[in-house]
């Protein structure tokens, strides 16, 4: 019985997920640049593993049995699996052919054009994932990380967008090496990838 009680209440968590997600899009996501359908996303495991940890969370919390071991570590996992699905939810790159949109859950959307990129940077991380730094115009930076949905779709997209807003062709762009993370000249103290914890 408990056991066909945890399966209905996933179930309605997934759809809650579901209709939430949906409800967002439409609430928050109404530029142009959100309409394309092209965008890169934080991995869909990240939404997966909040709404399983959510469940956990939940399980623990209701079935404690006045264990406040239970209890501290059930609020534990419910909140790192909120934080996670609100990070899914909520943070977002949407571009279309000139241009493209950075979204976070509690920051103003800003958009970009590509012809605002000037250089980029590289960083590799802790797990072998590579974070693309691209250095815009009026000073900001965008991360762009290896293993987010859509982000090198998204690089070859803003190559493409940035020689033609910038004059430039595509192939006197020596710089340019997708197998390498390298779509735009290297920011000028940037002779290497750099390592970072």
């Amino acid at each position: 019985m408990d056991f066909l009680f945890v399966l209905l209440f996933a179930g309605a968590v997934f759809g809650l997920c579901f209709l939430a997600d949906k409800g967002f899009r439409k609430l928050f996501r109404s530029k142009p640049q959100h309409t394309t359908g092209l965008a890169v996303r934080a991995p869909k495991r990240n939404g997966t593993f909040g709404v399983i940890m959510m469940i956990l969370g939940i399980s623990a919390l209701l079935f404690n049995q006045g264990s406040w071991l239970m209890l501290a570590g059930g609020g534990v996992i419910l909140a790192a699996g909120v934080a996670l699905g609100l990070h899914y939810l909520g943070f977002g790159i949407f571009y279309d052919a000139d241009s493209f949109l950075v979204s976070g859950l509690f920051k103003k959307s800003v958009s970009y054009s590509f012809g605002d990129i000037c250089s980029q940077q590289l960083y590799v991380i802790t797990g072998g994932s590579i974070v693309i730094e691209l250095q815009m115009k009026d000073g900001s930076t965008v991360h762009v990380q290896s293993n987010m949905d859509g982000a090198y779709p998204f690089l070859d997209a803003a190559f493409a967008g940035w020689c033609r807003l910038t004059g430039r062709d595509p192939e006197n762009c020596p710089f340019h090496d997708p197998a390498n993370s390298c779509w735009f000249p290297k920011t000028e103290d940037d002779s290497h990838a750099h390592s970072q914890e």
